[in-house]
C-alpha cells in the first residue's frame, strides 16, 4: 500500500476533491471503465511498481481515478489509468484527478507528465496544459490515442 499524504484536499472549480488513494480501491473503476475486455487479474498485471493513485468521490462511491508514476527517463512522469463513470463526465472529476496527477509529480521534480490519451478525452488533457505530440495511433482492443506530453521549465 501507497503512503497517503495527510493534508486536505483543494477543491476544485469544479467541487470536486480528488484524494490520495491505494491503487487496489481504483481496480474496478478502471476495469469497467477502461478494460473491460481483460480479466481483473490482467488489469492488476499491468500495474506498474510505485504507482501513485488518486480518487474523487461522490456520496463514498469512486466516480473517477487516475495514477502516474516515474518514468525511465529522469524526470519523466507518465499518468496512466485515467477512468470516470459515465455519469460523471463533464463535471469535472476527470480534471480534478488530473491536477492532482500532475501536481504530485510536479512536487517530487518532474520536469516533463506524459500520457497515452484516448482520441475522445484530448480536451481534458488540452485543458490541463498538455499538448499532442504524436499522430493518431490505435491501441489494440482499447481504440485511438495520441502521445501528449507537457514540459516544465525550471520556474513552474
Amino acid at each position: 500500500m501507497h503512503p497517503v499524504e495527510q493534508r486536505p484536499p483543494a477543491a476544485g472549480v469544479s467541487g470536486f476533491a480528488a484524494v490520495p488513494v491505494a491503487i487496489e480501491r481504483t481496480r474496478v473503476l478502471r476495469h469497467e471503465v477502461l478494460r473491460p475486455h481483460d480479466t481483473l487479474e490482467q488489469v492488476v498485471a499491468a500495474e506498474p511498481p510505485g504507482a501513485f493513485a488518486v480518487g474523487v468521490f461522490e456520496h463514498g462511491t469512486l466516480i473517477a481515478t487516475g495514477f502516474v508514476m516515474r518514468d525511465e527517463a529522469p524526470g519523466d512522469w507518465r499518468i496512466r489509468g485515467m477512468a470516470t463513470v459515465a455519469a460523471a463526465r463533464g463535471r469535472g472529476a476527470g480534471t480534478a484527478v488530473l491536477e492532482a496527477l500532475i501536481e504530485h509529480a510536479r512536487e517530487r521534480g518532474a520536469r516533463r507528465v506524459w500520457c497515452n490519451a484516448r482520441t475522445p478525452a484530448l480536451s481534458l488533457y488540452q485543458r490541463a496544459g498538455l499538448a499532442v505530440v504524436s499522430e493518431e495511433f490505435e491501441l489494440p482492443r482499447i481504440g485511438p490515442h495520441f502521445v501528449m506530453e507537457r514540459v516544465f521549465s525550471p520556474a513552474t
